[in-house]
């Protein structure tokens, strides 16, 4: 998709602006892993949270639910067990198979987590008015419910610009 209205710089300006929201929250990711001692897995703390908000579901549904990989979503549950967050029941539905549930444990810590979390975000936003605290959130909703939407589009352009690009390495190499 090409931008003929004169908003490329806006555009690219967001991008930038994204990706140094995501450095930065990378890096403060893997501070706190290390002040944890690898105790806190980010990534299976988004396990965590998805099964609060969703309930109790199969792992394949979790990894569907998280847009991740269903050995990816595997191990950070199998972390989450381990340390008494989560526990496999069987599904009421098939009792061969197993739903994951969170515990009183995980639904405690969770808890702490998000208050941790909101008193940081407290904090960044400490200095604004409530006026645009109120539309950075209405704009943000926004922003990730597009997202979220075009995501599958993404994903096909995306995959017809590697076939191309495979079809012209193939082609430069038959000529060579």
């Amino acid at each position: 998709m090409t931008d003929d209205s004169g908003q490329g710089e806006l555009v690219d300006a967001i991008g930038s602006e994204l990706i140094r929201l995501q450095r930065i929250r990378d890096r403060t990711v893997a501070q706190i892993a290390a002040l944890s001692k690898g105790e806190i897995d980010p990534a299976a703390f988004t396990c965590l949270f998805r099964l609060i908000a969703d309930g109790p579901m199969r792992s394949g549904a979790l990894a569907e639910a998280l847009f991740s990989d269903p050995s990816t979503v595997s191990r950070q549950v199998a972390h989450l067990v381990e340390r008494g967050f989560v526990e496999r029941l069987a599904d009421p539905a098939d009792g061969r198979a197993s739903v994951l549930a969170v515990t009183t444990v995980g639904h405690e810590l969770a808890q702490q987590m998000r208050r941790r979390r909101n008193d940081n975000l407290s904090r960044v936003l400490a200095d604004w008015p409530d006026s645009d605290r109120r539309e950075f959130r209405r704009l943000l909703a926004l922003f990730v419910d597009g997202y979220e939407q075009r995501r599958p589009e993404m994903l096909a352009a995306m995959h017809a610009a590697n076939k191309v690009h495979a079809a012209n390495v193939t082609t430069r190499e038959d000529q060579a």
